[in-house]
C-alpha cells in the first residue's frame, strides 16, 4: 500500500475547522490521489482529510497542512511526522455527535439539519472532532468564526465513513466523558504573521514538555521562561493561549493586578500557590499578563507590597526545587518598567519581541478575521494590507468589524427591528462590500498613532505648482527609500536620514511635505516645532524621544518638523533657559545616535536656515537641503492653474499673461490673487457665474508680492553658502551675530 512520511505545518486561515489536508502536486501523483480524494492521517491516532492542492509556496517541501482539529484527532502536533494513504472511505449510515464535557450546549429544533448541511461530503472517524461553524440563525451560539467542536462518539459503519445525503445524523445533548481530547479553544490558525515568534515559542516550550530526553541528552536545563513584549494588540496574550491549547499542557493564568492584596503576605501567598498548583499538575504553563504592574523595579516603587511580590516571584522562578515541568510565560507591553532581576537567564531567559506585523503577516490576519464574512468579490485582501502600515493585529480586527457594522447600516433600512426574527432572504443576501473597508479604514487608526495622528488633507503632487527640481529631489530622498529600498542596496548605499526644504514664506515648503506623506502611503507624523517646547525640564526632550519611538513603531513613518528654526535654534543664541540647547541635542542624538531608524524619514522646513543649529544640518542629519525658492512663469502658470480649477474663468482670462506680470509672488500670494478675484468679481455682481481678467487685475492691486529685493539676496545668499559647504551661514540677522 503506497504511504509517505510528512511533516505537519499549520493550515491555511481560510482551510480552518474544513477538514482539509493540503498536499503539494508530486506526494498527489505518488499517492494516486486527485483534489476531493479521502487519504487516511496517521500520528498517535488516525483520522481523515480530504485531500487538496497546497499553494506553489509549499510546493516540494513534504509537508502536510491540517488544521489544529485534524491535529488533535491525529494527536500530533506542528512540526511532527505523520504517515500518509489513501482511504477506502464508506458511506455512512449513521453518525451520533455530543459535545465535549466542558460545553453543555441545548441544541434547536433543525439544529441536525444545519450540522449535516455542514458536514456533508466529510470523512469522519470514531472519536473525532467534528468542527461545526456557528452561525447567525444557529440553534446554539458562540462567538461566530468560531468553531464549535462535538465529537464523533459513533459512526456506522467503523473506519473512515463519508457523510453522505442519506446519513443519518444524531445530536446527543449530555456532554459526553472520557473523552480527554477537546476542541476549541485558540489554535495556531489564529494567529496571522507570527511565522518566526511562533517558531521561537513552540521550541521554548513544546520541545521541553513533547520530549525531554533531548535536553538531558544536550545536558542542559530546558529553558525556564519566556518574556514576550511589543506594542499593545499585536497578539502576545493570543500567542500564550495558543500555545496552552497546543501543548495540552495545564494553563494557569494570572492576572497582574488581582494577585496584589492589602494583607500582609498574601500576595505572596496566591502566587505560591498557583506555582504548586502548576508543579501537581505539570506538564504546565503559567501564563503572567501585565508582568510590569506585579513586578515593575523596585527601585522606583514605592508600595511595600510590588517589592515583596517581585522578590517571591524571583524566588518561585529560580529558587524552587527543580520547577520540573512547569514553564512561565508573561507577556507585557512596557519591557523597560519590568524589574531587571527577572530579565536574566534562568527565570525568563528569552525574549521574544511581538511586533507589528509587516504585510504578509496583515494579509494573514485580515484572511483570519474575515473568515466567516460574506466578502464580495471586488475585496482584494492584500490590497488592503497594503494600506494598512503600522496596523496591529487588534486595529485590523477593529477594521474588519467597522466594515461589516457598515455594510450593515446599509441593509438597516430593509430590516423591521420590531419583528421578532430576521427574513433569512435577507440575511442571505447581505454581502461585505469593498466601498465598507475602504470607510472603515477612514475610521480606523493604527493604535499606536492614537496620540499623534494627523489627520491629513488629500494633497498629491499633481496640487504642487512648478517646483519640478525640488519635487525630484524630495522625491529621490523620500519616496525612493520608502517605495524601492533596493535601488540603494544595489549601489551599496544608505538613503539620506532627512530632508531639510527652506525658501521664502508661501513657497510651498508644508504643502510639499503632505504630498509625500500622502503619496508614499507612509504614516505621516507631524510635529510643529512650539508644541513640543515645555518649562519643565526634560519633558521636551522626552516627546522627541517619544515621537521617534512611536516612528519606529509604526514604520514606513514621516516626521515632519515644520518651523524647525524654532525648535533648534543655533545653540549659542538661546540666552536665558537652555530648553532648545537640550532639544536640539536630543534631536540629533535621535537623527544619528546609536539606535537604528528603521524606516523612519525626517523632513525639517523653515523659512530662517540662518538660524538652524548648525550641526543639524550636516550631512548624515539634515543632508539634502532643498530650497524651495520662488517659481518662475511656468511654475506660476501652473499654480494659478491648480487654484482656478473650480473657477468658472471668462474666455479672456490668460493664465500665461497673468503668470508673466506675478513676478516675485510665491504660491500663497497667487492663490490670494485667485480668491480676491472671484471676490472681486461678486462684489460687481450678486449674480456674476464668471470670472474676467479685469477682475484679477484688480485683485492683484491688493495682494502684494512676498518676495522682495532684500528676500532674494538673503535666500541666494543662504543656497551660495549651503552649496559651498561652509560651516554656518556668517552673517548678522536681525541683530544676531552670526557665528562659525
Amino acid at each position: 500500500m503506497n504511504e509517505v512520511q510528512l511533516e505537519v505545518a499549520k493550515a491555511y486561515p481560510n482551510d480552518s475547522g474544513r477538514g482539509i489536508a493540503r498536499l503539494d502536486p508530486d506526494t498527489l501523483l505518488h499517492l494516486k490521489l486527485s483534489p476531493g480524494d479521502i487519504i487516511e492521517i496517521e500520528g498517535g491516532d488516525t483520522t481523515a482529510a480530504k485531500v487538496w492542492r497546497a499553494d506553489r509556496q509549499d510546493w516540494n517541501t513534504d509537508t502536510v497542512r491540517i488544521d489544529g482539529f485534524t491535529r488533535q484527532n491525529a494527536d500530533v502536533g506542528i512540526g511532527e511526522r505523520v504517515e500518509i494513504r489513501k482511504a477506502e472511505a464508506e458511506k455512512a449510515d449513521k453518525l451520533v455527535l455530543a459535545p465535549p464535557e466542558e460545553a453543555s450546549v441545548q441544541f434547536g429544533s433543525d439544529a441536525a439539519g444545519m450540522v449535516k448541511r455542514q458536514i456533508l461530503k466529510r470523512p469522519v472517524v470514531e472519536r473525532d472532532i467534528v468542527p461545526v461553524m456557528s452561525s447567525t440563525n444557529h440553534p446554539f451560539m458562540r462567538s461566530p468564526g468560531q468553531a464549535i467542536p462535538l465529537i464523533a462518539v459513533e459512526t456506522d459503519p467503523d473506519g473512515v465513513c463519508l457523510i453522505t445525503e442519506d446519513t443519518e445524523v444524531e445530536l446527543r445533548e449530555e456532554p459526553i466523558s472520557g473523552f480527554e481530547k477537546t476542541g476549541g479553544g485558540i489554535t495556531y490558525e489564529d494567529i496571522g504573521g507570527l511565522q518566526n515568534e511562533i517558531q521561537r515559542v513552540r521550541e521554548m516550550v513544546e520541545l521541553p514538555m513533547k520530549h525531554p530526553q533531548i535536553f538531558q541528552k544536550l545536558g542542559i536545563e530546558p529553558p525556564q521562561g519566556v518574556l514576550l513584549h511589543g506594542p499593545p494588540g499585536t497578539g502576545k496574550t493570543l500567542l500564550a493561549k495558543a500555545v496552552a491549547n497546543e501543548t495540552s499542557a495545564s494553563f494557569f493564568s494570572i492576572a497582574g493586578p488581582e494577585i496584589i492584596s492589602k494583607y500582609y503576605g498574601e500576595s505572596e501567598q496566591q502566587l505560591r500557590e498557583i506555582f504548586e498548583d502548576a508543579a501537581e499538575e505539570a506538564p504546565s504553563i503559567i501564563f503572567i499578563d501585565e508582568l510590569d504592574s506585579i513586578a515593575p523595579k523596585r527601585e522606583d516603587v514605592t508600595g511595600e507590597v510590588e517589592r515583596r511580590v517581585v522578590a517571591q516571584l524571583l524566588t518561585m522562578m529560580d529558587g524552587l526545587e527543580a520547577r520540573g515541568q512547569v514553564i512561565v510565560i508573561a507577556a507585557t507591553n512596557r519591557v523597560d518598567s519590568v524589574d531587571p532581576a527577572l530579565r536574566r537567564p534562568g527565570r525568563f531567559d528569552r525574549e521574544i519581541e511581538i511586533g507589528v506585523p509587516d504585510e504578509e503577516g496583515r494579509t494573514e490576519i485580515l484572511q483570519i478575521h474575515t473568515r466567516g464574512m460574506p466578502l464580495s468579490d471586488d475585496v482584494n485582501l492584500p490590497g488592503l494590507s497594503n494600506d494598512t502600515h503600522g496596523f496591529v493585529g487588534a486595529d485590523i480586527e477593529s477594521l474588519t468589524k467597522e466594515a461589516a457594522m457598515k455594510a450593515l447600516r446599509r441593509y438597516l433600512p430593509e430590516i423591521d427591528l420590531d419583528e421578532e426574527s430576521i427574513p433569512p432572504s435577507l440575511i442571505d443576501r447581505m454581502i461585505v462590500k469593498r466601498e465598507d473597508f475602504r470607510g472603515a479604514l477612514n475610521e480606523v487608526e493604527p493604535s499606536a498613532m492614537r496620540e499623534v495622528l494627523v489627520e491629513l488633507p488629500k494633497v498629491s503632487w499633481d496640487d504642487v505648482g512648478g517646483l519640478e527640481d525640488a519635487k525630484s529631489q524630495v522625491k529621490e530622498s523620500i519616496e525612493w527609500p520608502l517605495s524601492s529600498p533596493e535601488k540603494f542596496d544595489r549601489m551599496g548605499i544608505d538613503p539620506p536620514s532627512g530632508v531639510l526644504l527652506y525658501g521664502p514664506p508661501g513657497t510651498g515648503k508644508t504643502l510639499m511635505a503632505k504630498a509625500v506623506a500622502n503619496e508614499t502611503n507612509a504614516n505621516f507624523i507631524s510635529v510643529r516645532g512650539p508644541q513640543l517646547l515645555s518649562k519643565w525640564v526634560g519633558e521636551s526632550e522626552k516627546a522627541i524621544r517619544q515621537t521617534f519611538r512611536k516612528a519606529r513603531q509604526v514604520s514606513p513613518t514621516v516626521i515632519f518638523f515644520d518651523e524647525l528654526d524654532s525648535l533648534a535654534p543655533g545653540r549659542s543664541q538661546d540666552v536665558g533657559s537652555n530648553v532648545s540647547e537640550r532639544v536640539v541635542n536630543q534631536l540629533l542624538t535621535e537623527l544619528d545616535g546609536l539606535e537604528d531608524k528603521g524606516d523612519v524619514m525626517v523632513i525639517g522646513a523653515t523659512n530662517r536656515p540662518d538660524m538652524i543649529d548648525p550641526a543639524l544640518i550636516r550631512s548624515g542629519r539634515f543632508d539634502r537641503l532643498v530650497m524651495i525658492g520662488q517659481p518662475d512663469d511656468e511654475g506660476r502658470e501652473q499654480i494659478l492653474k491648480i487654484h482656478t480649477d473650480d473657477t468658472p474663468l471668462a474666455p479672456d482670462v490668460s493664465l500665461r499673461e497673468l503668470a508673466e506680470m506675478t513676478d516675485g509672488y510665491v504660491g500663497s500670494d497667487l492663490e490670494s490673487i485667485a480668491r480676491e478675484a472671484a471676490i472681486e468679481a461678486l462684489r460687481e455682481d450678486d449674480e456674476a457665474d464668471e470670472v474676467e481678467m479685469r477682475h484679477f487685475r484688480k485683485s492683484m492691486e491688493s495682494v502684494r508680492a512676498t518676495i522682495t529685493e532684500d528676500l532674494l539676496d538673503y535666500y541666494e545668499q543662504m543656497e551660495r553658502e549651503f552649496k559651498g559647504g561652509s560651516s554656518a551661514p556668517q552673517r548678522q540677522t536681525g541683530g544676531r551675530i552670526g557665528f562659525q
